[in-house]
């Protein structure tokens, strides 16, 4: 028998845990079940776990290293016995032994350094059922995608249909319920990756984000609207009409209302939908002058500059 460091191919001063690590890696390449048509892959295995009965048990890899035993267990001295591989049909470590009914199994060694079949198996080989495919490898569901579509304000309100690109080509078709917010996700089952171990196929991950809107700004539950106002009326207060999905409301616009200021129309925002309440209408109102040139509203603004002057920016400058 070759030395057992070299058949694992570690370091003579490997550590217990590497010594382990190796022998594993290498059982699972190389154990008969993973190659059924080689006659040699027993013999190939039982020379990786003949390596591993002596150095995995930390008191004969000390006697093998000190030349007291050799590469088989036996001793190399008189004096030095029990170590013995033993001889006989299905006996003695690394070999393999008829069961019951003829079934063949392979006998771990010995001692505190060796496993049994079922050991192997349950630890190397996860998700099979049985040596001698017994039964199939785990089939792992393939990847989910992640996709994004855009929705109108409308859809997104009353519920609808929206289409999706895939990254094959194709375009589906994604049922959007209605009052979805922005951000929500929408999962299409089985629209993902394919799995490579024919398990099933992963899902798509539909984000959904609103087309911009010509009138409504979407926060969350909330819609944002600037709503422009004349001077005359922010400095007089008027009532004015300000849109909502709902209609047209009427607004009590309060005198003296700077350019920037926020009425909020509570329940006039997204509707409610389950447990989580309607949301608001942020309305910020924004002073227009009127268009072209007005030659009347340059002479007032010319005398009051003269009479009443005044610093709008006053508190930037704190």
């Amino acid at each position: 028998m070759r030395d057992p460091y070299q058949i694992l191919g570690v370091a003579r001063d490997a550590s217990h845990g590497d010594v382990k690590k190796a022998f594993r890696k290498l059982a699972k390449q190389h154990h008969p079940d993973q190659h059924p048509n080689d006659s040699k892959a027993k013999d190939r295995f039982a020379e990786l776990n003949g390596a591993y009965e002596i150095l995995g048990d930390e008191k004969k890899r000390a006697q093998f290293d000190r030349g007291e035993i050799d590469a088989e267990g036996k001793p190399r001295h008189p004096g030095f016995d029990g170590f013995g591989r033993g001889g006989g049909p299905g006996a003695g470590p690394g070999g393999f032994r008829r069961g019951p009914g003829g079934a063949e199994h392979f006998n771990f060694g010995g001692g505190g350094a060796g496993f049994d079949a079922a050991d192997l198996f349950s630890d190397l080989f996860a998700g099979a059922r049985g040596p001698r495919g017994g039964g199939r490898q785990t089939r792992e569901p393939g990847a989910d995608i992640a996709l994004e579509t855009q929705v109108s304000l409308e859809t997104a309100l009353n519920g609808g249909n929206a289409r999706v690109l895939m990254p094959n080509g194709r375009t589906l078709e994604v049922a959007i319920p209605a009052g979805i917010e922005e951000g929500k996700q929408i999962r299409l089952r089985g629209q993902g990756q394919p799995s490579p171990t024919g398990g099933p196929a992963g899902d798509a991950m539909v984000t959904v984000r609103f087309e911009k809107h010509g009138v409504f700004r979407i926060e969350g539950r909330d819609l944002r609207l600037d709503l422009p106002i004349a001077l005359y009326e922010a400095v007089l207060g008027a009532k004015v009409e300000s849109p909502t999905l709902g209609g047209k409301v009427e607004l009590n616009l309060p005198p003296h209302s700077n350019s920037g200021r926020t009425l909020r129309l509570r329940g006039k925002g997204l509707p409610a939908v389950g447990d989580k309440p309607a949301g608001d209408l942020l309305v910020t109102l924004r002073i227009a002058l009127p268009e072209g040139e007005d030659a009347d509203l340059e002479e007032l603004m010319r005398r009051w500059r003269a009479d009443k002057p005044y610093d709008p920016r006053s508190d930037l400058k704190k």
